[in-house]
Formats: C-alpha cells, sequence, structure tokens
C-alpha cells in the first residue's frame, strides 16, 4: 500500500507518492528533521520563487558558506508554502569526489525537494 501526499492547507493532490521519497536513513548534509525529501515532483502542482539569503549554513561536512540560494516550493492551488528545493541530492556521477574524500562542490549534484511534514496530509492509496 502506498501513500499519497496532499497539500495541508488546501487538501489539494500534490501527486507526491512515497515510490519518489528517499529513505529515512538516506544521507543528507542539511539533514532532515522535521522533513521528507523526494528525488523528483510534478512542477504542474506548484509554484516556485527563487531564494537568496545571506547567512551561513553547512552545504557538506567540508564545505560551508555564506550565500543560500534555493528556491520555495508552494501549492499551486492556494500557495502556501510547502517546502524546498536543495541542490545536495546525490550525485550525478559515481565520482568519489577529490582524492576520493567524498563528493564536493565541483561535482553536479541531483536536486533534492524537501517538503516539511506540518505543511503536507498523508492518506493511503488502494
Amino acid at each position: 500500500m502506498a501513500s499519497i501526499y496532499t497539500c495541508g492547507e488546501c487538501d489539494a493532490d500534490l501527486n507526491l507518492t512515497i515510490n519518489q521519497l528517499f529513505p529515512a536513513d538516506f544521507y543528507f548534509e542539511a539533514g532532515n528533521k522535521g522533513t521528507l525529501s523526494f528525488a523528483g515532483i510534478d512542477e504542474s502542482k506548484f509554484r516556485f520563487e527563487k531564494e537568496d539569503k545571506l547567512i551561513p549554513f553547512f552545504a557538506t561536512v567540508n564545505y560551508w558558506g555564506i550565500q543560500r540560494n534555493r528556491t520555495k516550493i508552494k501549492c499551486k492551488s492556494c500557495g502556501h508554502p510547502v517546502g524546498y528545493i536543495y541542490d545536495d541530492g546525490p550525485p550525478l556521477t559515481n565520482s568519489p569526489g577529490q582524492m576520493h574524500m567524498g563528493p564536493s562542490q565541483a561535482i553536479p549534484r541531483a536536486p533534492r525537494y524537501r517538503f516539511k511534514i506540518k505543511a503536507l496530509k498523508s492518506e493511503s492509496e488502494t
């Protein structure tokens, strides 16, 4: 039995299923506290808003920066913010990174769609 996620504000179907969900133990540098991370989404169900913040952040274990570029994800039906898109997903290549010390910013990363658990409702699919 799969689970489908809807907007917590307006109950609009967001077309998010557990088939697209990263496993709970999948490692991300930015953490997963209070969020669900998806590998892909149906972009027709959302509105996107670019966001640049000038605050310190840790992108990876060995890399930090001052400016964070991310994209806010909003429900297309009601405009309620439901999550963010980060570029810290799995590497697009099988490269072990510079000097075999793990992925770095030089390796292109797949986008990760991180949704706030409180912004979603979960229902069962039959």
